[in-house]
């Protein structure tokens, strides 16, 4: 049974151990939910409301008459008691009581033309009348209930947003969570690496295991006098297994993991960056031995005075960075806390953010060579059924420049098509096409081409494949398609012997005429020349300008540096106009020579492009056996696609006459017993 079963057959058994994780609070019992002072002022609201509603209700009460009608009432005495009301003259009889009101009168009129009817009231009784025309307590609350409900809203919204902010933030203010950190804590088994789940960077995780090992017997390493190391700068292209490396330290460390990235600190409030570094290191302090993991670093640990803030001032990055020196200085040599962070930009930090003290190390994760390619694609390869005829080492070696992020997804789609396909397993040609979709994007099948580009996107990789073949100091081809594949549509691919870690000038020569031969084939089959070679000029120019402006591989301009740093304004150049005129010279010769030598190659051997330019329009991709074979004079004996569509149309038109036809019964012969209904043979 595997630890992961028997953790999971075990119950968990009470334990008095308190939670590893310090300062963050244990569970506690859920407070009795209280009113409230929100409460309260809802339920007065709600009480105002009725008694304005019940005040209103006896106001309006009484029969409404003209005021013709109200004086033949008073004439007669149906009416003894007049009351002057606010908006209203009531009448009613002497002998009103509770149980029999009798008939009350009332006159309504508006109340700007109150002293007309006061008038009119004092005429009518002789001055015997209640004046009752003033406000009243419950109407002058009326009168300014819109004023009240409006700040009774406005204390409600208040009152809402203190409540999510202090509840948000801890009861941290008015800021609430603004100030604190946002990290995430990690265990062992959240995270579930350990540096098995490493592979491809060797000596990058010999680096981190050291880390790992004091963290697990810190006094075998402070013996000798020796100090912590403080941090660790884990620098690489994206996807090379930076935060991998991370977690598998504090997997194999089993102690918290403090995760955060860089664009964590920054907000648009001034100071909030340096509170949330402040709160993080405090709640490291608080759970020591402990990683914190600091992602993409650069967000804020860019070089200061580099343009933060023109004017020298005031600039909240920078207030962050100055707080995160300020806490990895400060540690003290018992603390076993670690600062591991990743960039992908190393050159842009600050000097004072990665000197010894504080980023003790920096652990370069480079992409993987043929042999790290090989380990990560097995490891990812344990998570699917492989068919036997896979070749794991033939992937890696077809996967130059490859990171372990791209290696993870070239098994994943692999078994995405396999299923898609109702496979049993993932087979070599799955994981084949795998590789071309994430280098190159979906084989866009369905696509419908005219004639014409077919045949001018044919000789267009009948150019580069037939250079690719004859010029020896470029890579091996591996097989060329006019499949239309991303934005391209069709490619010629390579497979490298071995990975380059230097790039050499005949290298860079070959690969530049092979690029120049896409251009030249389509233009002597077509007497025209297209748009579809804009990534080969992009390319070539690429490469000549690499050679003259930074490998010092131009006799006219010598063993010279003229690349400009990225961080640099273009117009900040360091060389004069004439030397701009001879590096542009350069660059143009280079082109030049090998669009001239390409022109020459494919001129010898336009038999040879032709042959391969007809079996791609015939076969649409081509493997580099046959390729070998065309080069030789051989013809390929194998069906072509629309031999293969018209089998399939004839296969599927078969089985569709085989269900209509009715079915024979076979008379049985003379002598023999008839099996009546018995399908016929097949044959």
């Amino acid at each position: 049974m595997s630890d992961q079963e028997r953790n999971e057959a075990t119950p968990p058994q009470p334990s008095d151990r308190k939670s590893p994780i310090k300062g963050t609070g244990g569970p506690q019992a859920a407070a009795k939910p209280g009113r409230g002072p929100l409460g309260f002022l809802i339920l007065a609201g709600l009480i105002l409301m009725v008694f304005l509603l019940f005040q209103s209700l006896n106001s309006n009460n009484g029969q409404e008459v003209a005021w013709a009608e109200f004086e033949s009432a008073y004439a007669d005495g149906t009416i003894q008691i007049v009351e002057l009301q606010s908006g209203a003259v009531v009448g009613r009889p002497a002998d009103t009581n509770a149980s029999s009101p009798g008939t009350i009168y009332r006159v309504t009129f508006n109340q700007a033309a109150i002293d007309t009817w006061t008038e009119k009231v004092d005429v009518l009784t002789s001055g015997q009348f209640v004046d009752k025309s003033g406000p009243s307590g419950w109407q002058q609350a009326l009168a300014f209930a819109p004023f009240i409900f409006t700040i009774l809203i406005f204390v409600v919204i208040w009152i809402f947003i203190m409540r999510a902010m202090r509840g948000a933030g801890g009861g941290g203010g008015m800021l609430g969570n603004f100030g604190k950190s946002r990290h995430r804590v990690l265990m062992k088994e959240s995270t579930g690496i350990t540096f098995k789940d490493v592979a491809g960077v060797e000596e990058a995780k010999d680096e981190v295991e050291e880390i790992a090992r004091f963290l697990k017997d810190p006094k075998r390493f402070m013996r000798l006098g020796g100090r912590i190391p403080r941090g660790v700068l884990l620098t690489g292209p994206p996807g090379c297994g930076k935060t991998l490396l991370a977690k598998a330290i504090a997997g194999e460390a089993d102690v918290p993991f403090f995760s955060i990235s860089g664009s964590d600190f920054v907000e648009m409030f001034v100071g909030v960056g340096a509170s949330r570094v402040r709160d993080l290191f405090k709640q490291a302090r608080e759970n020591s031995p402990c990683i914190i993991f600091l992602d993409e670093i650069d967000a804020v640990g860019r070089r200061r005075g580099g343009g933060y803030s023109s004017g020298g001032g005031h600039d909240e990055r920078e207030q962050t960075l100055n707080a995160i020196l300020v806490e990895m200085d400060g540690f003290e040599s018992t603390e076993q806390i670690i600062v591991i962070a990743s960039t992908n930009r190393p050159d842009v930090l600050d000097p004072a953010l990665t000197r010894p003290g504080r980023f003790d190390r920096q652990i370069g994760v480079q992409l993987p060579d043929v042999k790290g390619r090989y380990e990560i694609l097995k490891v990812h390869a344990k998570k699917v059924k492989l068919a036997a005829d896979v070749d794991l080492q033939m992937i890696a070696r077809g996967t130059p420049m490859f990171s372990g992020a791209e290696l993870e997804a070239i098994i994943n789609e692999a078994a995405i098509i396999a299923t898609l396909a109702d496979k049993d397993a993932v087979e070599h040609e799955d994981l084949e096409e795998a590789r071309d979709k994430v280098r190159f994007g979906r084989a866009n099948k369905s696509r419908v081409r005219e004639a014409e580009d077919n045949k001018l996107t044919a000789y267009h990789e009948a150019g580069h494949t037939a250079l690719q073949w004859l010029l020896e100091d470029a890579d091996p081809l591996h097989k060329v398609t006019i499949i239309p594949r991303g934005q391209s549509g069709g490619a010629t691919f390579s497979l490298p012997e071995r990975d380059r870690q230097t790039i050499s000038r005949k290298w860079l020569i070959a690969t530049a005429r092979v690029l120049c031969g896409g251009r030249i084939a389509e233009e002597k089959a077509m007497g025209d020349v297209s748009s579809g070679a804009s990534m080969d000029i992009q390319q070539v120019t690429g490469i000549a300008r690499s050679m003259v402006l930074e490998w010092g591989m131009s006799e006219a301009l010598g063993f010279v540096r003229y690349e400009q740093d990225d961080d640099r304004p273009v117009i900040d150049r360091e060389y004069s106009d004439e030397t701009a005129r001879v590096i542009d010279a350069e660059v143009k010769r280079i082109v030049d020579e090998a669009y001239q030598h390409a022109t020459r190659l494919i001129d010898e051997n336009w038999d040879k492009v032709q042959a391969i330019a007809e079996a791609l329009l015939q076969y649409e991709t081509l493997t580099a056996k046959e390729v070998e074979r065309l080069m030789k004079g051989e013809r390929l004996g194998k069906p072509s696609v629309s031999d293969l569509l018209n089998a399939e149309a004839e296969k599927v038109r078969s089985q569709d006459q085989s269900t209509t036809m009715p079915d024979p019964k076979p008379e049985a012969d003379e002598g023999e017993a008839g099996f009546g209904g018995a399908m016929p043979s097949p044959a």
